[in-house]
């Protein structure tokens, strides 16, 4: 299966269209059944570098954050929408395009829950560039490329109620995902000076953990 971009539904859509809303719905229930912000949670402290400021991709509508901060670890957010109205104190937002946010170099340890696979190859590589300046650790979980994850997700979704966005989009989603190691050669991580280790769950989720040696 060839990784293959086709836009998503919920890029075209205001924040707070009721397709929108429903979708951010779908995805915390998505997050939930993969165990994605669990995996951050229990993943995070055992390589965050010290001291460090944590920053959060494609942050959305900010639960992951919440997740964390609830646990006693504060990140920021990046994002094209408004910073959440429950935004964990002490938490900075930016509100910019993360290709374009020129910021990165305040951050050691860069977060992406469901937003690499977004971006072509060029663009991954523009970004590598970027987190390379000053990230020691990052850390993402995104689709795995397979149909059968397709196929998962389209069986299931139904049974919680998913709007056609995020079936439209779940669907493009995982044609977008990375498979093998994948996203740390497409991010221009290098070894030895990058240990990448890269891995998939039963369940369809690509998950990878690239720290600076």
């Amino acid at each position: 299966m060839q990784r293959e971009l086709q836009p998503e539904l919920l890029d075209s859509l205001p924040p707070d269209h009721p397709d929108a809303l429903h979708n951010r719905r779908d995805l915390r229930l998505t997050n939930r059944l993969l165990g994605n912000h669990r995996w951050f949670a229990r993943t995070l402290p055992i390589h965050l570098p010290s001291p460090s400021v944590v920053l959060e991709i494609g942050a959305g509508t900010g639960e992951l954050g919440e997740h964390l901060a609830a646990r006693g670890i504060t990140s920021d957010g990046l994002d094209l929408w408004p910073a959440p109205v429950n935004l964990p104190a002490g938490r900075r937002w930016h509100r910019a395009d993360l290709l374009e946010f020129g910021g990165y170099d305040e951050y050691q340890v860069i977060l992406g829950n469901l937003i690499f696979h977004q971006f072509s190859a060029s663009q991954l590589a523009g970004l590598g560039q970027k987190l390379r300046r000053s990230a020691q650790l990052i850390l993402a979980c995104e689709p795995l490329r397979r149909r059968s994850s397709q196929l998962l997700f389209a069986t299931v979704a139904p049974w919680f109620g998913a709007n056609h966005v995020s079936l439209h989009d779940a669907h493009v989603s995982v044609a977008a995902g990375f498979r093998a190691d994948e996203l740390p050669h497409l991010l221009g991580l290098p070894q030895p000076e990058w240990d990448c280790r890269c891995h998939s769950t039963i369940l369809g989720t690509y998950r990878m953990v690239a720290r600076r040696v």
